[in-house]
C-alpha cells in the first residue's frame, strides 16, 4: 500500500485518529498536510501544519491555494474533523444542531468543493486516481440513543459520498470517494461521551459507560486509532481501486448484529 510520492491533506490532524492518520499515511510514504483548529506542536509524519476551521469557505481557500502555490497537487483528501454532542433531542437547541451539521457535514462539502480542482489535476496521473475519504461512523449506519444531531449528520456524509462517487464516475473525474463507519474507538471524543452520560444521570460512572460500549461490539474491546488508520491508508492507496461509494465498516462487528 505505497503512498510514494503523494500528497494528502488530513482534516482534524490533532485528534487521535487524525494523528494516528497522519502517521499511517506517511509511513507509507506520502507527505502529509496535517489540518485544524487546535494547533499541534507535533503531528507524527506531518510535512507541516495548517490552520484551518473546517466551517470556514475563507479557510479552506486559504488552504487550497497555499496547497496550489507550494506544491501544485492534491492526491489524498482525508475528511477526518467531527464534533458529537450528546444531549436528548428534547433538549437540542437549533445552534446545537446547526454547529453539529457545519463541521460534520458542511466541512466535507467545503473541503471537497474547493479542492475538486486539485484532485481532477492529479487523478489522471494515478492508478486509482485521487482519492477522498470521508469519516463517517456506524452512527451513519444505524441509530444512537441522545445522539440525535450526529446520527443525522453522519448519515448524510455517508449519502454524500456515495452522491459524488456516482457523479465524479459519470463526468470522467478520476476521482474515488469512499467513507469509513468506525465503531467505538479508544479516543478523547468517546471518553467525553461517556462523561455524558455520567453527567444526564444515565450511567452511574465513566467505567460502567465503558464496560456497557464494549460489551456492544462482538470483538470484545473498543478500537484502537491505528486501527481507523489502517483503513484510511488503505483506501488512499491503490490497492483499493475498485472500491467507489463503497461503506468501509471497522467496528468490532457492532453493525453485524
Amino acid at each position: 500500500m505505497s503512498l510514494q510520492g503523494t500528497l494528502a491533506l488530513v482534516t482534524g490532524a490533532a485528534g487521535d485518529t487524525g494523528t494516528a492518520t497522519c502517521q499511517a499515511l506517511a509511513q507509507a510514504g506520502a507527505t502529509v498536510i496535517a489540518a485544524g483548529r487546535r494547533h499541534s506542536a507535533s503531528v507524527p509524519g506531518a510535512s507541516e501544519w495548517v490552520e484551518l476551521d473546517v466551517t470556514s469557505e475563507d479557510n479552506w481557500d486559504r488552504v487550497i491555494d497555499l496547497i496550489q502555490k507550494r506544491y501544485g497537487r492534491l492526491d489524498i483528501l482525508v475528511n477526518n474533523a467531527g464534533i458529537n454532542r450528546i444531549e436528548k433531542f428534547e433538549d437540542v437547541s437549533l445552534e446545537s444542531w446547526r454547529a453539529t451539521q457545519a463541521v460534520n457535514v458542511e466541512g466535507v462539502f467545503l473541503g471537497i468543493q474547493r479542492a475538486l480542482p486539485l484532485l481532477k489535476q492529479s487523478g489522471p496521473n494515478r492508478r486509482g486516481g485521487a482519492s477522498v475519504i470521508n469519516i463517517s461512523s456506524i452512527a451513519g449506519l444505524v441509530g444512537a440513543e441522545l445522539n440525535s444531531a450526529y446520527c443525522a449528520s453522519k448519515g448524510a456524509v455517508r449519502l454524500l459520498t456515495k452522491a459524488l462517487a456516482l457523479e465524479f464516475s459519470a463526468l470522467g473525474y478520476r476521482i474515488r470517494v469512499n467513507s469509513i463507519h468506525p465503531g467505538g474507538i479508544n479516543t478523547g471524543m468517546v471518553e467525553s461521551i461517556f462523561q455524558a452520560s455520567v453527567d444526564l444521570g444515565l450511567l452511574d460512572s465513566r467505567e460502567t459507560a465503558r464496560q456497557l460500549a464494549t460489551a456492544a461490539h462482538p470483538l470484545g474491546r473498543l478500537a484502537e486509532p491505528t486501527e481507523i488508520a489502517a483503513g484510511i491508508r488503505f483506501l488512499a492507496s491503490c490497492e483499493s481501486s475498485y472500491m467507489q461509494g463503497s461503506e468501509l465498516t471497522i467496528d468490532g462487528g457492532y453493525t453485524a448484529r
